[in-house]
Protein backbone atom coordinates (compact mmCIF):
# COMPACT_ATOMS: atom_id res chain seq x y z
CA UNK A 1 0.00 0.00 0.00
CA UNK A 2 2.48 2.54 1.36
CA UNK A 3 4.63 1.83 -1.73
CA UNK A 4 1.86 2.42 -4.22
CA UNK A 5 0.89 5.52 -2.61
CA UNK A 6 4.28 6.97 -2.76
CA UNK A 7 4.07 6.59 -6.44
CA UNK A 8 0.83 8.39 -6.02
CA UNK A 9 2.54 11.75 -4.34
CA UNK A 10 5.81 11.11 -6.39
CA UNK A 11 3.25 12.50 -8.93
CA UNK A 12 1.72 14.93 -7.81
CA UNK A 13 5.19 16.28 -6.55
CA UNK A 14 6.61 16.64 -9.90
CA UNK A 15 4.19 18.59 -12.55
CA UNK A 16 6.01 17.69 -15.31
CA UNK A 17 4.80 13.88 -14.64
CA UNK A 18 1.19 14.93 -13.97
CA UNK A 19 -0.24 14.59 -17.40
CA UNK A 20 1.72 12.49 -19.06
CA UNK A 21 3.92 9.12 -17.26
CA UNK A 22 6.71 7.91 -18.54
CA UNK A 23 9.00 5.50 -17.21
CA UNK A 24 11.92 6.76 -18.81
CA UNK A 25 12.24 9.72 -16.01
CA UNK A 26 13.36 8.86 -12.26
CA UNK A 27 10.29 10.10 -10.02
CA UNK A 28 11.40 12.77 -7.27
CA UNK A 29 11.84 11.82 -3.91
CA UNK A 30 9.27 12.82 -1.45
CA UNK A 31 9.80 13.64 2.36
CA UNK A 32 7.26 13.34 4.63
CA UNK A 33 6.44 16.92 4.98
CA UNK A 34 5.90 17.05 1.57
CA UNK A 35 3.99 14.51 1.16
CA UNK A 36 1.46 16.40 4.31
CA UNK A 37 1.59 19.48 2.14
CA UNK A 38 0.50 17.45 -0.91
CA UNK A 39 -2.10 15.92 0.73
CA UNK A 40 -3.51 19.16 2.62
CA UNK A 41 -3.43 20.85 -0.90
CA UNK A 42 -5.21 18.26 -3.31
CA UNK A 43 -8.03 16.43 -2.45
CA UNK A 44 -7.52 14.26 -5.18
CA UNK A 45 -4.76 12.91 -3.65
CA UNK A 46 -6.66 12.49 -0.46
CA UNK A 47 -8.92 10.34 -2.29
CA UNK A 48 -6.18 8.43 -3.18
CA UNK A 49 -4.46 7.53 -0.18
CA UNK A 50 -8.30 6.64 1.30
CA UNK A 51 -8.83 4.22 -2.02
CA UNK A 52 -5.03 2.53 -1.60
CA UNK A 53 -6.21 2.66 2.55
CA UNK A 54 -9.07 0.60 1.18
CA UNK A 55 -7.11 -1.77 -0.80
CA UNK A 56 -4.87 -2.40 1.90
CA UNK A 57 -7.91 -3.55 4.20
CA UNK A 58 -9.49 -5.63 1.12
CA UNK A 59 -6.05 -7.18 0.86
CA UNK A 60 -6.00 -8.05 4.60
CA UNK A 61 -9.57 -9.13 4.83
CA UNK A 62 -10.78 -6.94 6.95
CA UNK A 63 -14.53 -6.90 6.92
CA UNK A 64 -16.62 -4.05 6.27
CA UNK A 65 -13.63 -1.29 5.86
CA UNK A 66 -13.02 -2.20 1.82
CA UNK A 67 -16.72 -1.25 1.73
CA UNK A 68 -16.96 1.48 3.96
CA UNK A 69 -14.06 3.49 2.34
CA UNK A 70 -15.44 2.89 -1.11
CA UNK A 71 -18.71 4.43 -0.13
CA UNK A 72 -16.79 7.39 1.43
CA UNK A 73 -14.51 7.78 -1.34
CA UNK A 74 -17.53 8.38 -3.60
CA UNK A 75 -19.58 10.31 -1.01
CA UNK A 76 -16.78 13.06 0.23
CA UNK A 77 -14.63 13.60 -3.15
CA UNK A 78 -16.96 11.91 -6.07
CA UNK A 79 -15.05 8.85 -7.41
CA UNK A 80 -16.15 5.78 -7.56
CA UNK A 81 -13.73 3.46 -7.65
CA UNK A 82 -13.14 -0.39 -6.66
CA UNK A 83 -10.59 -0.55 -3.54
CA UNK A 84 -8.52 -4.07 -3.64
CA UNK A 85 -9.06 -2.79 -7.80
CA UNK A 86 -5.39 -3.87 -9.70
CA UNK A 87 -4.20 -0.28 -9.52
CA UNK A 88 -0.40 0.18 -10.14
CA UNK A 89 1.02 3.40 -8.47
CA UNK A 90 1.29 6.48 -9.80
CA UNK A 91 -2.10 7.06 -10.91
CA UNK A 92 -3.16 10.52 -11.06
CA UNK A 93 -6.60 11.83 -11.32
CA UNK A 94 -6.92 15.37 -11.98
CA UNK A 95 -10.63 16.13 -10.49
CA UNK A 96 -12.19 12.89 -9.32
CA UNK A 97 -15.72 14.07 -9.32
CA UNK A 98 -17.70 12.60 -11.58
CA UNK A 99 -15.14 9.54 -12.82
CA UNK A 100 -15.81 5.85 -12.39
CA UNK A 101 -13.00 3.63 -12.51
CA UNK A 102 -13.96 0.07 -12.56
CA UNK A 103 -10.97 -1.70 -14.16
CA UNK A 104 -9.95 -5.31 -15.15
CA UNK A 105 -6.22 -3.72 -14.05
CA UNK A 106 -4.74 -0.39 -14.82
CA UNK A 107 -0.87 -0.21 -14.89
CA UNK A 108 1.65 2.24 -13.76
CA UNK A 109 1.89 6.11 -13.87
CA UNK A 110 -1.93 6.58 -15.41
CA UNK A 111 -3.22 9.88 -15.63
CA UNK A 112 -7.02 10.53 -15.57
CA UNK A 113 -8.12 14.09 -16.21
CA UNK A 114 -11.39 14.47 -15.48
CA UNK A 115 -15.70 13.12 -15.93
CA UNK A 116 -14.04 9.69 -16.99
CA UNK A 117 -15.64 6.63 -17.53
CA UNK A 118 -13.40 3.69 -17.16
CA UNK A 119 -16.51 0.64 -17.06
CA UNK A 120 -18.18 -2.45 -18.49
CA UNK A 121 -20.23 -2.54 -21.58
CA UNK A 122 -22.90 -5.68 -22.52
CA UNK A 123 -21.15 -8.52 -20.35
CA UNK A 124 -19.73 -7.87 -16.76
CA UNK A 125 -16.13 -7.57 -18.13
CA UNK A 126 -13.91 -4.67 -17.64
CA UNK A 127 -10.81 -2.72 -19.46
CA UNK A 128 -7.01 -3.98 -19.31
CA UNK A 129 -5.02 -0.30 -18.90
CA UNK A 130 -1.37 -0.09 -19.85
CA UNK A 131 1.41 1.51 -18.24
CA UNK A 132 1.87 5.52 -19.02
CA UNK A 133 -1.94 5.87 -20.45
CA UNK A 134 -3.45 9.43 -20.45
CA UNK A 135 -7.13 9.18 -20.43
CA UNK A 136 -8.56 12.81 -20.99
CA UNK A 137 -11.90 14.93 -20.00
CA UNK A 138 -15.12 13.02 -20.62
CA UNK A 139 -13.48 10.03 -22.08
CA UNK A 140 -15.34 6.87 -22.16
CA UNK A 141 -13.25 3.60 -22.10
CA UNK A 142 -15.81 0.48 -22.02
CA UNK A 143 -15.70 -2.94 -21.98
CA UNK A 144 -13.58 -5.96 -22.46
CA UNK A 145 -10.75 -4.09 -24.30
CA UNK A 146 -7.35 -3.40 -23.96
CA UNK A 147 -5.64 -0.24 -23.91
CA UNK A 148 -2.07 -0.50 -24.66
CA UNK A 149 1.51 1.09 -22.59
CA UNK A 150 1.55 4.72 -23.47
CA UNK A 151 -1.80 5.07 -25.23
CA UNK A 152 -3.48 8.64 -25.65
CA UNK A 153 -6.98 8.55 -25.05
CA UNK A 154 -8.51 12.57 -26.71
CA UNK A 155 -11.37 14.17 -24.41
CA UNK A 156 -14.77 12.58 -25.12
CA UNK A 157 -13.50 9.51 -27.19
CA UNK A 158 -15.70 6.41 -26.66
CA UNK A 159 -13.59 3.37 -26.73
CA UNK A 160 -14.97 -0.31 -27.21
CA UNK A 161 -12.00 -1.68 -29.35
CA UNK A 162 -8.60 -2.52 -28.18
CA UNK A 163 -5.84 0.87 -28.49
CA UNK A 164 -2.36 -0.44 -30.30
CA UNK A 165 1.13 0.20 -27.10
CA UNK A 166 1.11 4.29 -28.11
CA UNK A 167 -1.49 4.70 -30.48
CA UNK A 168 -3.85 8.16 -29.73
CA UNK A 169 -7.54 7.32 -30.27
CA UNK A 170 -10.21 9.89 -30.40
CA UNK A 171 -13.80 10.00 -31.72
CA UNK A 172 -17.03 8.42 -31.42
CA UNK A 173 -16.75 5.46 -31.21
CA UNK A 174 -12.73 6.00 -30.91
CA UNK A 175 -10.43 5.45 -33.96
CA UNK A 176 -6.64 5.55 -33.74
CA UNK A 177 -5.31 8.55 -35.26
CA UNK A 178 -1.45 8.25 -34.76
CA UNK A 179 0.68 5.31 -33.41
CA UNK A 180 4.18 6.36 -31.58
CA UNK A 181 4.14 9.90 -33.86
CA UNK A 182 3.11 8.09 -37.25
CA UNK A 183 -0.24 8.24 -38.78
CA UNK A 184 -2.12 5.09 -38.41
Amino acid sequence: MFELFKKDVQRWADPDQQWVGSSDVELPSVSLITTLKLLFRHLPLRAMLWFRFGSWCNHKGIPFMSGFTQRLIYQRYGLEISPGADIGGGLYIAHPVGTVIMVNRMGENCSIISSVTIGLRKKYAFPQIGNNVVISSGARVLGDIAIGDGAVIGANAVVITDIPEGGTAVGIPAKVISIKGQKA
